[in-house]
């Protein structure tokens, strides 16, 4: 089996609920969206073996305590067998997949051997389509386990697509936690006025029981 890839590497977690955690990150090559704000160099990608991969996580387990292994990318569901090869090959390791939210089938063949979901919502103005309702069944899977959302927040977003956007999570359920982050800057994609993120929390918190605004950590520290 031969997987693509963009990199191997143990660093600290920078996005979402785990910050500051030390995790092993596989970054998957491949993706079925392409964001404004993407912040993937796929020019890297190469194509490694299963056991090599393998390999390499158990070396970087050897050297440091891990919180999780992080499968991200691109999107990790785009390759269902090899998240089943390395959750089956790491027993006990904790398996924390990050994903765009929107390959509901794939999700289904590996949700038994995944621990932590950290899911993105897309806004309709970030890629051009509305995905509102493959989110929603995402996330009725997805709920199996733990998790909990991300939604990347520009200068563009409107309050229209942000509100539908809390209101479909909290149509699955209200005790998902929300993580409004902050774009970082770049392909011309404008960032957000800090009294804003703080309008936009207030309102999410009115259907949500939990939402936070926390920013890309390891931007601000330049760390990987």
């Amino acid at each position: 089996m031969r997987v693509p890839l963009v990199e191997i590497f143990s660093s600290i977690q920078g996005e979402g609920k785990y910050v500051g955690c030390r995790q092993i990150f596989v970054r998957f090559a491949d993706c079925n969206l392409r964001c404004r704000y993407c912040d993937t160099d796929f020019t890297r990608r190469s194509e490694r073996r299963i056991e090599d991969v393998i390999s390499e996580i158990e070396r970087l387990m050897s050297e440091a305590p891990v919180h999780s292994i992080s499968l991200t990318g691109g999107e990790p569901l785009l390759h269902c067998e090899v998240i089943r090869a390395i959750a089956e090959r790491l027993v006990g390791a904790k398996i924390f997949l990050e994903t765009n939210g929107t390959l509901t089938s794939a999700l289904e063949r590996v949700i038994d051997v995944v621990d932590i979901v950290s899911m993105d919502v897309k806004l309709p103005h970030s890629i051009g389509r509305d995905l509102t309702a493959a989110h929603r069944r995402f996330l009725e899977i997805a709920r199996r386990k733990e998790l909990y959302v991300k939604l990347v927040a520009d200068g563009d977003m409107s309050e229209e697509e942000f509100m539908a956007a809390v209101s479909m999570i909290a149509g699955v359920s209200r005790e998902i936690l929300l993580v409004i982050q902050p774009v970082t800057p770049m392909n011309g994609v404008h960032s957000i006025k800090p009294l804003e993120l703080l309008r936009f929390q207030s309102m999410a918190l009115k259907e949500l029981s939990d939402v936070r605004v926390i920013p890309q950590t390891h931007r601000l520290i330049n760390m990987l």
